[in-house]
């Protein structure tokens, strides 16, 4: 196989995108064989590409040999498993799935390890984030003590809320701004610093807007070796701040905007905690700064990347098996709020599940199909 023949599953403004970089040519290596709406006039933007309203009946064309989906997200966990079950290769949008035991099944139908079977988290394509990820793997910037992540720049208005009668609904969507907005930086919080020990989170449902999910969000997480961390998001402020700041045995490393500050200490926090004579001195520190030009390849890289590991054998950038986490994490800090405690991870999937629908029974949404 010389190139790969891709089924995109939704056609929506996401899936379009996805569409017009294959035409254009972003991607090598790869067809637009086919699109899947139940909306006939989505299919017709894209007349090169054989047209299904039934994704069953595009999974089993045989005209596809991997597929795209960039469906509602409860709609993710079903189409996954059906088009793994029909042998063709699957990504994902984020995320993976609503919750972690939809999450559980999609992953329990990869069965076969010749089917490539990834998620779309073109975040982890940001030299930023891919610069800090080595500073912490290699020990440059030794033991993560604390996090904090000001992520609110997602500012949405109720006419965006009002575009579909999925979103922001329980039933329709399974969450807000943590579920919608955020996957992405709670999957690369994963990447960069592990899944925590314990979360206590403080949701707001409809704070900023006439919705019935998060739109307002503050979570405190503990690591089992001490280490803390506050994640803050929402998409009622305006202009909004996207601030992550990290405190490690090697000093501190702000990333804001293109670039990457790290203020380095010239001597382990720890070690000079102990040892030093003066009460009041610090280590002296120098700064090494990085600008950056760019966000890198984003979800032209991620779409590549697949097709590559398809062709090829290229190990993923963001496997599937690890979309579970984010979606854990969001889960937990909703189910904190929900029973107003501290949950210790991993999260019980089957209690969350059994809460999240109750809520999904009294929405007043219906979930739209693909």
């Amino acid at each position: 196989m010389n190139s790969i023949r891709l089924g995109i599953l939704g056609m929506g403004s996401m899936g379009a995108v996805h569409a017009r970089n294959v035409l254009e040519g972003k991607i090598s290596r790869v067809r637009l064989a086919a699109v899947s709406d139940r909306n006939k006039e989505k299919l017709a933007a894209f007349p090169s590409a054989k047209a299904f309203t039934d994704p069953g009946a595009m999974f089993a064309s045989g005209e596809v040999d991997a597929v795209l989906i960039v469906t509602p997200h409860f709609d993710h966990t079903t189409s996954g498993i059906a088009a793994l079950q029909a042998g063709l290769h699957v990504l994902v949008e984020k995320p993976i799935s609503v919750h972690k035991a939809d999450a559980l099944r999609l992953l329990a139908a990869h069965k076969n390890p010749k089917q490539v079977f990834a998620v779309m988290f073109n975040q982890r394509t940001d030299p930023r984030y891919r610069h800090l990820r080595k500073l912490i793997q290699t020990g440059e910037l030794g033991a993560v003590r604390r996090i904090n992540w000001t992520i609110t720049d997602w500012f949405r208005t109720q006419a965006y809320y009002g575009a579909g009668s999925w979103r922001a609904t329980w039933a329709g969507e399974g969450g807000g701004v943590l579920l919608n907005q955020s996957p992405h930086q709670l999957d690369l919080w994963w990447w960069l610093f592990g899944q925590p020990a314990r979360v206590r989170a403080f949701c707001q449902f409809g704070r900023f807007h006439k919705i019935e999910v998060d739109d307002s969000v503050t979570a405190v997480m503990e690591y089992a070796d001490g280490a803390q961390g506050v994640f803050i998001t929402t998409t009622g402020e305006a202009p909004g701040t996207n601030r992550l700041e990290v405190a490690a045995d090697r000093g501190k490393v702000i990333i804001e905007g293109l670039n990457l500050k790290w203020t380095r200490t010239e001597a382990p926090v720890a070690e000079w905690c102990v040892q030093h004579p003066k009460g009041f001195e610090a280590p002296k520190t120098t700064q090494r700064d990085t600008a950056f030009e760019n966000t890198g390849g984003q979800h032209v890289e991620i779409l590549q990347n697949f097709v590559d590991a398809i062709l090829d054998g290229a190990p993923l950038i963001a496997p599937a098996a690890e979309g579970i986490h984010s979606v854990e994490l969001s889960n937990a800090m909703l189910y904190s709020t929900f029973v107003n405690q501290t949950v210790t991870l991993p999260l019980d999937a089957a209690a969350y599940e059994k809460e999240l629908k109750k809520k999904a029974a009294a929405s007043p949404a219906k979930p739209t199909k693909p």
